[in-house]
């Protein structure tokens, strides 16, 4: 048995928490603001990713180009359906989005938004960790492993695990700079 075999659920987590926060909105415009967003096109729900072109005009802008043009009171509906608070300009090619500046209270809703994502990525990386403790004891019930390899590979564990929390809260360090900086 060897813990390095275990990695990739740990990496899993931490990609899984980069996803999750990459919407968060910073004081910067990115074109992750808008992926959580879905549209009805053609019958369906799609996101939003799917039917037009996302693109950074400028630090406080975000277009979108739909492919299909008829679909442009689709999308400027779903933005303003969304929690996202943002006022759509469609000017019949494309749809702007500017976004506003961010206020402290927002500030301080995203950050909080932000800490309960990286707390359920810390307990996701503690579960991967338990599942993988407990293969370890099951290994030495059935003679696989001695005692002393037991603890060898328990120490490997725990050392993995800081690894990966320290992680965790360097990018949700680098998250909230983004979130603070004016």
């Amino acid at each position: 048995m060897n813990i390095k075999d275990y990695q990739a659920d740990f990496v899993k987590v931490i990609e899984f928490f980069k996803n999750e926060i990459s919407s968060l909105r910073t004081g910067r415009a990115s074109t992750a603001i808008v992926d959580e967003i879905t549209v009805t096109a053609y019958g369906t729900k799609q996101p939003l990713k799917t039917v037009a072109t996302i693109t950074v005009a400028d630090a406080k802008t975000l277009n979108i180009e739909p492919w299909d043009k008829s679909i442009m009171n689709e999308i400027e509906k779903s933005i303003r359906e969304s929690d996202l608070g943002l006022n759509p300009v469609n000017d019949g090619h494309l749809i702007r989005l500017s976004l506003p500046e961010l206020t402290v209270e927002r500030r301080q809703e995203l950050i909080r938004v932000l800490r309960q994502k990286q707390e359920h990525a810390r307990i996701s990386a503690r579960k991967v960790r338990e599942d993988i403790r407990d293969q370890i004891l099951a290994a030495e019930k059935d003679k696989e492993l001695s005692e002393d390899e037991r603890y060898k590979l328990q120490e490997e564990l725990e050392k993995m695990v800081k690894e990966y929390n320290d992680q965790i809260k360097e990018i949700g360090e680098k998250k909230e700079e983004e979130i603070n900086k004016i």
